[in-house]
């Protein structure tokens, strides 16, 4: 505790070169108020993904899916701010990671950053972007709801944010970043966030195993209006994710915050077709899962596209995201809450999509796609994705086979069929 107690001393004493707000005098008011309200918007998504995902698992674990998307704001926020700002976004080291130099966010003041936020607070790029380093691993619980340790859990929040998601947001994000070098372009996280999470789904899903009585006892969503309910704060958060990213309150925002609204919608309708056409009938939990995979899907697309080719993402992500979901009995792996199918699906179709449709009419920042006369920059987006596939795979296995030989991944099969929350947490969602 000493040690504990020193160390954030000596981290507060460092900051004593910061500058403060009344020093500054570039600061643009309207940046600043549209990238602070879209920190909260962000940071209620994963207060919302708790909901969404609470839902749909059986009533004796809700608490223990909540507790984990919502401890994730405590457990990768402190992360953040001692190293994790730093390492993905601090000066450059060799392409593929940032420096120690921000470490306790020393040097992170209220003043302009012109790599990162040339017109707002250093610290409301910086919090902004802990926002998206929360919801990211939290995305990943859904693969493996009901059946872990909140202990191997915690476990791997830490070290997946670390090595992995760290060093990632530094490859496309971070300044001399070598996907970033390479002209990759992932306006609010398809790879950085969605693919990655559906990525270590599929791995997690496939590591930890099945639901005990998977494919034998009944497993539904035991409270679709709280699904719901997460579903709208999601949506409604993703006008921050998508928009704010464009870290201005300029036309950039508002054609990211356009798209991102006209995908979901789309993909919420072809995703209902195709299910009331599949199964004979439209269901609330596949509207929700549509809403979600298109929202997904346009993410990194978002501040790169016209409407009209969200309109053509989001209907090809409900469709597309409905089908892979529909595949996962076939591959035999239980990917509870369809992480793999949303966010995996959609972040890869999402930032392929960047290659085909993205113009420099709509943001010159950005490149010319496929359909708009430069077919390079659709390899360089695959060759982002196959990267990230490989690099977030491998890791995210090692991690696990790492917590499953220290402590253990999963509850044993007596606390799993009581329920994590009562064995894990002595708690019941529900009195009656």
């Amino acid at each position: 505790m000493k040690f504990i107690f020193f160390l954030l001393m000596a981290l507060i004493l460092a900051q004593t070169g910061v500058v403060y707000a009344d020093e500054v005098s570039n600061v643009n008011s309207g940046d600043t108020a549209w990238m602070l309200i879209s920190t909260a918007l962000v940071m209620l998504m994963t207060p919302g993904l708790a909901l969404f995902y609470g839902g749909m698992v059986r009533r004796k674990n809700v608490l223990g899916t909540i507790m984990q998307s919502f401890i994730a704001l405590g457990v990768v926020s402190i992360i953040w701010v001692l190293y994790g700002y730093s390492l993905a976004f601090g000066p450059d080291v060799k392409h593929l990671i940032g420096s120690f130099d921000w470490v306790g966010l020393k040097g992170v003041g209220l003043e302009p950053y012109r790599d990162y936020s040339p017109t707002i607070p250093h610290q409301a790029f910086m919090i902004f972007q802990m926002m998206f380093a929360i919801i990211t691993p939290a995305l990943i619980t859904g693969a493996f709801a009901e059946r872990v340790k909140f202990s191997a859990y915690l476990m791997f929040l830490i070290l997946w944010t670390t090595f992995v998601y760290i060093p990632l947001a530094h490859w496309v994000w971070g300044v001399g970043g070598w996907l970033r070098n390479l002209g990759v372009l992932d306006f609010a996280g398809g790879i950085v966030v969605h693919l990655s999470s559906g990525v270590a789904a599929l791995v997690s899903a496939i590591v930890v195993g099945k639901r005990r009585g998977h494919g034998v006892e009944p497993m539904l969503p035991h409270n679709l209006t709280m699904t719901l309910l997460g579903t709208a704060l999601l949506w409604f958060g993703w006008f921050g994710f998508n928009g704010g990213s464009a870290i201005a309150s300029g036309s950039v925002a508002t054609s990211a915050f356009v798209v991102t609204h006209i995908a979901s919608a789309t993909a919420t309708l072809s995703w209902m077709l195709a299910e009331w056409k599949h199964r004979g009938k439209p269901t609330v939990l596949g509207a929700a899962s549509g809403a979600i995979a298109g929202l997904a899907t346009i993410t990194p697309a978002s501040g790169f596209v016209s409407p009209m080719a969200a309109v053509i993402i989001g209907f090809t992500a409900g469709l597309a995201c409905y089908s892979v979901v529909n595949l996962k009995g076939r591959f035999g792996y239980d990917d509870s809450l369809d992480v793999v199918g949303v966010h995996g699906v959609g972040g890869m179709l999402g930032t392929l999509s960047v290659g085909l449709f993205a113009t420099k009419f709509i943001n010159s920042a950005g490149a010319d796609g496929l359909f708009f006369g430069n077919p390079t920059l659709l390899f360089i987006q695959a060759k982002a994705v196959l990267s990230a596939v490989v690099f977030v795979g491998v890791v995210t296995f090692v991690i696990l086979k790492l917590i499953d030989r220290t402590i253990g991944l999963r509850v044993d099969e007596q606390m799993e069929f009581v329920g994590l929350d009562h064995a894990l947490h002595g708690e019941s969602g529900y009195t009656s």
